[in-house]
């Protein structure tokens, strides 16, 4: 038996390449085309292994082809695990910070 199925399309202006990964769009990529932060290039080595691409780029306010792009040229340059050892110093040095309050 055949079960219909109801898809609705919705225009909102969002659309995506050939991979699935939204285009630019001003409501969700609002870092566009600014100069990525110390804080900012930390957080995406630390957690570019470990979370999602998309979620990155919600968080980060960049396309993911701009994440993925930023993370090749920080590997290149031996620069991506320089950062993430940056975000786990500062990590520990809060939670040391934490433990003396």
């Amino acid at each position: 038996m055949m079960q219909a199925v109801a898809v609705a399309v919705v225009d909102d202006g969002i659309s995506y390449d050939s991979h699935g990964r939204m285009h630019y769009h001003p409501d969700f990529h609002f870092n566009h085309g600014a100069p990525f932060t110390e804080e900012e290039l930390e957080y995406l080595c630390k957690f570019y292994e470990v979370d999602t691409a998309r979620s990155l780029s919600f968080a980060l306010g960049r396309t993911e082809r701009t994440l993925r792009t930023k993370v090749d040229h920080l590997k290149k340059a031996g620069m991506y695990q320089v950062y993430i050892d940056r975000w786990n110093a500062q990590y520990a040095l809060d939670s040391c910070i934490g433990d003396k309050k």
